[in-house]
């Protein structure tokens, strides 16, 4: 490895935007290690990465299994999030586990840090400009912990590095899609019972069942971004382009429930925004409901972003609009027989 190259430690390189991130790193000429760490058992050569991807077991919730993971590193990419789950498991690992992180990189005298946020810390309030600039304050939706979890947690970073000379790259991207990165249709799959609970939905797959799957679709507007796009602002970030600071990602265009629903071959019905918002705070209070049904929030009102920031100050351009996202997410989807 040559001296001038960079050490880069990932935590979290096993999920969605983990692999794209292994791969990015991988391919740079600037990269001259990078050392991973996660929970679940991993092999890189069987993901096709070079020896110059290492990786090792363990949790961010260990503190010393942290310290040594970014012992030496120029560069600390923290990636170790917990989307769905328990909220008791996902609050100890999101918020601990991320101050383990923090703390560790200012121990280890390192560069940079680089942290995957969300547009979820900005909230999903009706009050939220559009679209939405970085200087917007983070304001998670309290009902929606993961939400919640990401404006916390961006706190959490600031008054870790206070005072410290680690400059920190913070990312908020939109929903993550692509042929890796199934959870959107996941997440759309496993809440199917939810939306059925609407009444219109009910009543025509009642009348009309061959129909098959039937989404509601309020006309909210999101944005999608492919991970290999992600992973070249992440790259940016570790090889310092740009000044540290908050920057929104999304791809070109934005989707709708009944544009999803056409490229999934599915039927969507439209409801209007209040009903949404009035099953969403049903679901709240009933017990048993699965965590997908959580996502219905961010159907509440529009949460579009504006990416200027990292296209001038990063010189990141995304190669994929999200029409060319969905796409590739569902045929991802199917071949892994999730759909």
């Amino acid at each position: 490895m040559e001296a001038s190259k960079l050490t880069v430690a990932v935590t979290g390189p096993t999920g969605e935007i983990g692999l794209a991130a292994l791969r990015a790193l991988d391919h740079s000429p600037t990269v001259g290690r990078v050392i991973g760490m996660a929970r679940s058992p991993f092999r890189p050569s069987d993901h096709e990465l070079s020896e110059k991807v290492e990786y090792r077991r363990g949790d961010v919730l260990d503190r010393d299994s942290v310290d040594e993971l970014v012992a030496g590193a120029d560069v600390v990419v923290h990636l170790a999030f917990i989307i769905m789950g328990d909220p008791e498991e996902a609050r100890a690992i999101n918020l601990e586990g991320s101050r383990n992180v923090f703390e560790a990189t200012v121990a280890a005298g390192a560069k940079r840090l680089v942290y995957t946020s969300s547009v979820a810390a900005y909230g999903f309030h009706a009050d939220n400009p559009q679209p939405l600039t970085e200087d917007v304050e983070p304001h998670g939706s309290e009902s929606f912990y993961y939400s919640a979890h990401k404006a916390e947690i961006e706190q959490v970073l600031d008054e870790t590095l206070a005072g410290s000379d680690v400059g920190a790259w913070v990312f908020r991207p939109c929903i993550v899609a692509g042929a890796g990165a199934p959870m959107l249709i996941e997440t759309m799959v496993g809440a199917l019972p939810v939306f059925g609970q609407l009444k219109l939905a009910r009543r025509i797959a009642d009348q009309v069942p061959f129909l098959g799957p039937i989404l509601p679709d309020p006309g909210i507007p999101f944005q999608l971004v492919h991970t290999d796009d992600v992973a070249q602002a992440l790259l940016a970030a570790v090889d310092g382009k740009g000044a540290p600071g908050r920057y929104n990602l999304a791809g070109q265009g934005a989707m709708t429930v009944a544009r999803m629903a056409r490229a999934l071959g599915w039927l969507s019905v439209p409801v209007p925004g209040a009903a949404v918002v009035s099953l969403d705070e049903l679901l709240q209070r009933l017990p048993g409901m699965p965590p997908e049904a959580a996502w219905l929030t961010a159907f509440r009102v529009p949460t579009l972003m504006d990416t200027s920031k990292a296209r001038a100050e990063l010189g990141w351009h995304p190669r994929w609009d999200a029409e060319a996202t969905l796409q590739e997410t569902i045929t991802g989807a199917r071949e892994a027989g999730i759909l």
